[in-house]
């Protein structure tokens, strides 16, 4: 099923619960569907951020986002050790 699909049968099946509700079933699918969808935006995300750099303006150096991101919460750690 590709996700155009998968979005198609979220949208149908919210409509369902909304007009006469869904049953056991229905609700299990809609979850598994619902969480595939969530998955696969963040993996999307994931990719997206895995391609970018910060620009250090004063020495030109590119650093990706993750690592910047681990660097940055490491900082932050050291700081409250210190106060």
């Amino acid at each position: 099923m590709t996700m155009d699909e998968k979005i198609a049968r979220i949208n149908a099946l919210a409509h369902k619960a909304k007009a006469e509700g869904l049953t056991d079933e229905e609700k299990e699918e809609q979850a598994c569907l619902r969480r595939d969808y969530i998955d696969s935006v963040k993996a999307n995300l994931r990719s997206q951020l895995n391609t970018l750099y910060v620009l250090d303006e004063k020495t030109g150096k590119k650093t990706k986002i993750v690592d910047f991101e681990r660097e940055r919460a490491a900082r932050a750690g050291k700081k409250k050790e210190k106060n």
